[in-house]
């Protein structure tokens, strides 16, 4: 038997889903699928591959089956499965949640600055989950997570990034759009400022991305290729202030900090982004208003300035692709108005 494991990582903070790969062997005997799955997976009960089989979590040549199915010699099979789903309770808690759309398969929520999207250590409650399991409870109260994996969450964005982000209700959306984000296949868009003049009009950055060797919070770029997961973004220019610039970022992959981590590879820091440096002058003059200016962007947009402004998936239920787009944050806006305004009244200084 050939077992291959792939994990998914999205551009937040961990892994969220893992993919086993299976080749049956040749000679084997016709056996129910969840009986051999529970005897080649680690540590999971039959119960489990039974509730996995019938979200559609697993699939056999590429379709799913039921419980009862038998398997074949060659049959390759897949199954997604949760990393570490031993975590804290999650508790419900009546957070005011901004929903963009919402029906009985998918809910796309558009997270404001500030806010951590899963509890964990040192955030245990007043994240958007914690939002999340209040509203899905209020709707259905026998709802847990054996019948909703994590409460339907399958990728995450940055507690200092605002923007979009989709939560499946029910087992089948979230089998379904944890593997349309493990294919690449979502459309993510979004929109940032970043330090410097950016010379091309457009361009794409393709470099590994890793934890940095010597602060393991933070990630790093490596585009010799031997180091990291590979990680692709295309960027276009919106619009420039001489100092810094406002670009539109399209995912090719999703990996950890990975617009945050492109652009200061290329020199463009996001602005405001502490923990890659963006949080002083990077760019401009040495006068002592424009460290003020400066200083009154900050605080206009006191975060990372970058918003997951487009999201488009696949519905599970509809096959249908669909899109959906916020506005900017009024911090953002405001900080962009007060370059526009600066550029437009003052000569340029290099």
């Amino acid at each position: 038997m050939n077992v291959d494991v792939e994990i998914i990582q999205e551009d937040n903070s961990e892994e969220l889903y893992e993919r086993k790969s299976f080749t049956v062997d040749k000679g084997q005997e016709a056996t129910r699928i969840d009986k051999w799955v529970q005897s080649h997976v680690e540590g999971v009960t039959r119960n489990k591959v039974q509730n996995a089989i019938d979200a559609g979590f697993l699939t056999v040549n590429g379709k799913t089956v039921k419980c009862n199915y038998r398997i074949r010699p060659g049959d390759d099979i897949v199954l997604m499965s949760l990393i570490n789903p031993e975590y804290t309770t999650v508790k419900s808690e009546n957070i005011p949640l901004n929903i963009v759309y919402e029906d009985d398969d998918v809910m796309v929520i558009n997270k404001p600055p500030n806010m951590v999207v899963h509890p964990g250590v040192g955030n245990f409650s007043g994240t958007l989950l914690n939002g999340v399991v209040y509203h899905l409870q209020q709707q259905n109260p026998n709802i847990d997570e054996e019948k909703l994996p994590r409460f339907g969450m399958v990728h995450r964005i940055d507690k200092n990034t605002t923007g979009l982000i989709v939560i499946a209700k029910n087992g089948a959306a979230v089998a379904h759009l944890s593997k349309q984000f493990f294919n690449h296949t979502v459309k993510r868009q979004y929109v940032a400022v970043v330090w410097g003049n950016v010379e091309a009009d457009n361009g794409t950055i393709v470099a590994h991305i890793a934890r940095h060797q010597q602060n393991r919070k933070m990630f790093a770029a490596y585009p010799d290729g031997e180091t990291g997961k590979h990680a692709i973004t295309h960027y276009q220019v919106l619009e420039r202030f001489n100092y810094v610039t406002l670009v539109q970022c399209v995912l090719e992959t999703g990996r950890t900090h990975q617009i945050r981590v492109h652009m200061k590879h290329i020199g463009h820091t996001l602005f405001n982004d502490w923990e890659y440096g963006g949080d002083r002058i990077l760019k401009g003059t040495i006068y002592t208003k424009y460290k003020q200016f400066v200083d009154n962007c900050f605080d206009a947009c006191p975060r990372c300035a970058l918003h997951a402004q487009t999201l488009g998936f696949v519905h599970p239920r509809t096959n249908e692709e669909i899109f959906f787009t916020a506005e900017l944050p009024n911090d953002m806006q405001q900080m962009i108005t007060k370059w526009r305004t600066y550029i437009s009244h003052r000569k340029i200084e290099e």
